[in-house]
Formats: C-alpha cells, sequence, structure tokens
C-alpha cells in the first residue's frame, strides 16, 4: 500500500518532531500494511516554510536511517502547499515540489475555514502551467461542508481531490464521516492517504479506511482508490468517473 501524505520528516512541521518519532511512525507504517509513503511537509501555510531541496535531502536522510533500523519503507518526497497568490511563482522557481518530485500532481491545501475568493483562478492557472492539483482533506474544510458544490466545481474542471483515512473511520467526528461517504458516492474522491503526524492522535489508519470503504461501496471502489495512489507516484492517470452533485437532503442530514 501507498501513502501519499503524511508528516513523518523529523522536526519540519507540526508532524514528527525528532529522528525516534519518524522511525515510530515508519514502523507503524510498515504495520499498517504501507510500503511505501510520500513525506509532505506543510509549506506557506502561516506557519511553516518547506521548499523543494530541502525537503529532498531531509528525505534522503530520513530513508538512511530507516535502512540503518531496518524499516522496510521507501519515503518519497513531496509538499502539502496553502493555496497561496505565488504558487505558480514557486513552480516556476522549483521551490514548490510536485509527488515523488517529477510527477505532474502538485498538493494544494485550502485553510480549514474557507476556500479562497482566487482559488478558482489558482487551480485554473496551475494546469495551465501542466500540473494537476490534488486537493486535499476537503471533507474537513468547513466552506466546502456548506456547499460542496464549491468542490464539485473544481473537480469538474480536472482537479482531484484526496480524503484522509481517519475521516472516513470516524476519527473527526461522525459529521466528517458522514460527509466523507457523501464525497466517495458523488466520486468527489480519487485518494485516500492518512495525512499521519505521530503515531497516538494522528496515526495512519490506511488498513481501516479501506475496509470501511470496501464494506461501505465494494471492493472495486477501494481497489480503485488505491490504485490511484500509485498511479499518482508514477504520473500515470487516475482511475476517476464524472462527478455528481451532492444531493441537499442528503446534505442538510449531516446537521
Amino acid at each position: 500500500m501507498i501513502d501519499i501524505h503524511s508528516h513523518i520528516l523529523p522536526g519540519l512541521d507540526d508532524g514528527a518532531q525528532t529522528i525516534e518519532e519518524s522511525l515510530a511512525m515508519g514502523r507503524a507504517a510498515v504495520e499498517d500494511g504501507i510500503h511505501k509513503i510520500v513525506a509532505t511537509p506543510h509549506h506557506k501555510n502561516g506557519v511553516y516554510k518547506n521548499f523543494k531541496n530541502d525537503i529532498v535531502i531531509q528525505v534522503a536522510e530520513l530513508n538512511r536511517q530507516f535502512q540503518v533500523h531496518g524499516i522496510d519503507v521507501e519515503v518519497l518526497p513531496g509538499q502539502e502547499n496553502r493555496i497561496h497568490g505565488e504558487l505558480i511563482e514557486g513552480l516556476k522557481n522549483d521551490e514548490i515540489l510536485p509527488v515523488n518530485s517529477k510527477s505532474s500532481y502538485v498538493f494544494i491545501e485550502f485553510p480549514s475555514g474557507h476556500v479562497p475568493r482566487y482559488s478558482s483562478q489558482i487551480l485554473f492557472d496551475t494546469q495551465v502551467a501542466g500540473f494537476t492539483p490534488i486537493i486535499v482533506h476537503p471533507e474537513r474544510n468547513k466552506q466546502i461542508m456548506e456547499h460542496p458544490n464549491i468542490l464539485h466545481e473544481f473537480i469538474s474542471k480536472g482537479c482531484h481531490a484526496q480524503l484522509t483515512a481517519g475521516s472516513i473511520c470516524g476519527k473527526f467526528g461522525k459529521k466528517i464521516k458522514k460527509f466523507s461517504e457523501q464525497l466517495i458516492e458523488a466520486d468527489l474522491i480519487h485518494l485516500v492517504a492518512s495525512d499521519a503526524h505521530n503515531t497516538s492522535s494522528r496515526g495512519f489508519s490506511m488498513t481501516e479506511a479501506f475496509q470501511e470503504i470496501e464494506k461501505t461501496f465494494g471492493g472495486s471502489k477501494a481497489y480503485q482508490l488505491a490504485e490511484n495512489a500509485e498511479y499518482v507516484v508514477m504520473n500515470e492517470a487516475l482511475y476517476s468517473s464524472p462527478p455528481t452533485k451532492i444531493a441537499k437532503r442528503k446534505f442538510f442530514n449531516l446537521f
């Protein structure tokens, strides 16, 4: 299994703080059936700045540490980019890191409480520049929860979206779990990843998440979402179906 979203690099953001914590996360990943994990430290979210070259160096060192300690997980470079006005400039200046360095897939994070007004333009400009935006954890965005057609518009225009494993497992509450299910049912989700920060409060939960998805939506959907992680890493086209809008009746049942 491939986990394309984690905060496993030590001391870069609000994830692992020490190499010991990173090693513990590596061992936990193995126990959860993960053999490849993309390290995606926060970038320009108002607190952290983690540029491409620094991340690549840190990933190489963590892979070395995993080999020394016999942890059978390969770490790949990535970056969780908060949407901001200079994102395209960062791509041109080689500061923004696509998933696994050379792919065309770029992680885009919105603030938790809203979707900035300029998001449509930035996402469009990112695609014009030759990249495919992957919107991370939209199920935890307050404005998208209130107006899910915002996400539908982005997906309809060629973006992809990644759900957090813990969301479908109910670790962020019943409302987010229910909304996550609605997003999957509407074909607004293409990937599932852990967004793991540690081994306690924000762990991996990947196996549990896919079990939940298989139980609710069938083995085919679980397989497609799992395979899409590999396609992102290999820079190949993802499984996707035309998205549908979430009916107001279903949406109001959240609250």
